[in-house]
């Protein structure tokens, strides 16, 4: 890795771009973080730029002219593949282009994928999965990211990886789709409400077989993969490296929040929660918490996917570890730290 240069972090008001923001923080690099809204805390440069304008991405970028490490975490949502790629791959596209434009010495990109490049968003996949399964036939804006990535790279002269984790956990106010925030926002409305803890989902996913990525493993991998030639031009499947049934880790959450935990009952998680908007400002009130919009608290539709997805969700994390990164955590013990981690920053009601 150069001692000259800086980092920049493009989706890093989400979940896995602050953590690997905070990472090379902590690891001496200048950091700069490109989010449409300013952080409410960050210990890194704040750059607002619209990714989408090709234009305003070139302008905005100007500042980031000693990039030498792109972390590139931006996305954004839509409702087909089509539409998905075009907007994700030109977000893309618009910050090599604008970095080039600035004249940056880049020299490696790190791109993020996830378990739709297995197909988990279709259902059944093929586990363990492995980085040299097959792609499946199906458009996918990862692999469009990843071939433009693979370009570009090839002429521009910068070496890049591409880390895959899945259900990512993590401290970070205002990003929905954040697993840890579905269940402890869930856990305190039900528990205010006087109910016991109750797994959502469909009795098949509360017994099949998950895996979870700590966003801060996530990050000391992206420093690792940074910092590493030999992990140029790979594909990498990174998790805690263990796997987990919701069978047992709801009693425990129970357990955290002081509830009691009954018997799962399949519920419309997004339907449900959408008419508790009163009980939650109650607790903010009542608690003093980061006052979050209730619409940007949780992404209810992503936790309901998640909970009713009754088929093992396993990918091998071998490769890693034969490469050198063998970082582990156990998924349990750190959903409980997060939890308190989340209740010691009032982000959700103190703990049971």
């Amino acid at each position: 890795m150069s001692e000259q240069g800086s980092v920049l972090v493009t989706g890093a008001g989400g979940v896995i771009g602050a953590a690997a923001a905070t990472e090379y923080v902590t690891a001496g690099r200048r950091v700069r973080g490109v989010s449409r809204r300013a952080p409410r805390e960050a210990d890194w440069e704040h750059l607002a730029v619209d990714l989408r304008d090709a234009d305003a991405t070139r302008e905005g970028l100007a500042a980031a002219r000693d990039t030498t490490h792109l972390v590139f975490g931006a996305y954004a949502e839509r409702p087909t593949a089509a539409e998905l790629s075009e907007v994700n791959v030109g977000m893309l596209q618009n910050t090599l282009d604008g970095l080039a434009a600035a004249g940056a010495p880049l020299e490696h990109v790190t791109l993020y994928q996830g378990g739709k490049a297995y197909g988990a968003h279709m259902g059944f996949f093929n586990t363990p999965a492995k980085e040299r399964d097959p792609r499946i036939v199906q458009p996918n804006f990862y692999y469009d990211q990843e071939d433009l990535l693979r370009e570009v790279a090839a002429q521009r002269g910068f070496r890049l990886t591409v880390l895959r984790p899945e259900g990512v956990i993590g401290y970070a106010v205002g990003n929905p789709m954040n697993l840890l925030m579905v269940i402890a926002v869930y856990a305190a409305i039900s528990r205010e409400l006087g109910q016991p803890l109750r797994f959502p989902g469909s009795l098949a996913a509360y017994d099949a077989l998950y895996q979870v990525t700590d966003a801060e493993l996530l990050a000391r991998a992206t420093v690792w993969a940074g910092a590493t030639p030999a992990a140029d031009g790979e594909v990498y499947n990174v998790t805690n490296g263990d796997q987990v049934r919701w069978r047992h880790l709801f009693p425990a959450f129970a357990r955290a929040f002081g509830m009691e935990h009954a018997e799962p009952q399949p519920v419309p998680l997004a339907e449900a929660m959408a008419g508790r908007r009163d009980v939650w400002e109650r607790l903010v009130a009542r608690h003093d918490l980061v006052p979050t919009p209730f619409e940007d608290l949780v992404g209810w539709e992503f936790g309901e996917f998640i909970f009713i997805s009754g088929f093992d969700n396993v990918s091998s994390t071998i490769k890693l570890r034969q490469a050198g990164f063998a970082d582990c955590l156990d998924t349990e013990d750190r959903f409980v730290e997060l939890f308190g981690q989340l209740a010691a920053r009032k982000v959700v009601p103190p703990l049971g």
